[in-house]
């Protein structure tokens, strides 16, 4: 027989020292009944979610990862208690210190995904004959390595989610001196057109390089646009995020925060 391809929901040794801290202590059952699943199973489940795209009921208890609600409640608890934030931030401060993060340039794009379901941040789409949809916004660095993500909804005009996003991407430490946040200069397609935002960027320190509409193509940004539009491949890699199946906008963020301190993690292990 063939060798196995590998389970990607096993959570490696390396991973699981990096979140156990970071999770929120359980407090006190409030009733008896069943023992508490342990995070450690329960972590599992969520990666077996998102690479798999299952439903929450099908979840193959078999495996060990407790039933679906149990796992859907861990992970939301979780996100509020910003545990993917902070894994994020400890992956990239990583990265700083071995100097493996490219602040020369970032680049900030989004991709639009199908709401199954409606709920918050879902709206009707221009791109999807005006079915309910949700955007996906993303800003990487050189490398293509995920500095920031946000989820809003379907008809959401890109360039107005620019500076918010900007002010997700966390202060980044590693080495001596401040804290690094801010690009030299920001990549973005004809979306993102507008002079306004380009005088914001003036004033934050960073160099707007954005193409302008009614130019022709080939302005050459493509060669370095391109690691964004590759690292959204990689987060539509994880099934989950193809289709948005839920109502909650809090599930779907948890489940997007999950995914870029994965694919942060991937460049961790390949460059460290």
């Amino acid at each position: 027989m063939g060798n196995r391809q590998p389970r990607p929901w096993i959570v490696s040794d390396e991973l699981c020292s990096l979140v156990e801290p970071l999770l929120p202590k359980p407090g006190p059952k409030k009733a008896e009944g069943r023992p508490r699943v342990p995070d450690r199973q329960a972590l599992p489940g969520n990666l077996f979610a998102l690479h798999t795209g299952i439903q929450w009921e099908y979840l193959p208890q078999e495996l060990g990862f407790g039933s679906g609600t149990t796992c859907w409640r861990r992970v939301a608890a979780w996100n509020e208690a910003g545990v993917w934030d902070r894994l994020h931030q400890l992956l990239l401060n990583e990265l700083r210190s071995i100097n493996r993060l490219d602040w020369e340039r970032a680049v900030i794009d989004s991709s639009h995904v199908r709401a199954a379901p409606t709920g918050p941040k879902s709206g009707f789409s221009p791109v999807d004959r005006a079915g309910p949809g949700s955007k996906h916004h993303l800003i990487v660095d050189g490398q293509g390595i995920p500095l920031a993500v946000s989820l809003t909804v379907g008809n959401c005009n890109d360039v107005t989610q620019l500076v918010p996003l900007l002010d997700k991407v966390p202060a980044v430490v590693g080495q001596v001196g401040r804290p690094r946040r801010r690009p030299a200069a920001l990549l973005a397609d004809r979306g993102y057109d507008h002079d306004k935002y380009r005088r914001l960027l003036w004033q934050r320190g960073i160099r707007p390089v954005i193409a302008r509409r009614g130019e022709p193509h080939g302005t050459g940004l493509g060669i370095f646009r391109y690691v964004v539009e590759r690292t959204i491949a990689w987060l539509h890699g994880f099934r989950r995020l193809r289709i948005r199946w839920e109502r909650r906008d809090d599930l779907r963020e948890a489940f997007l925060g999950l995914a870029v301190c994965l694919i942060t993690h991937r460049h961790v292990r390949r460059l460290c």
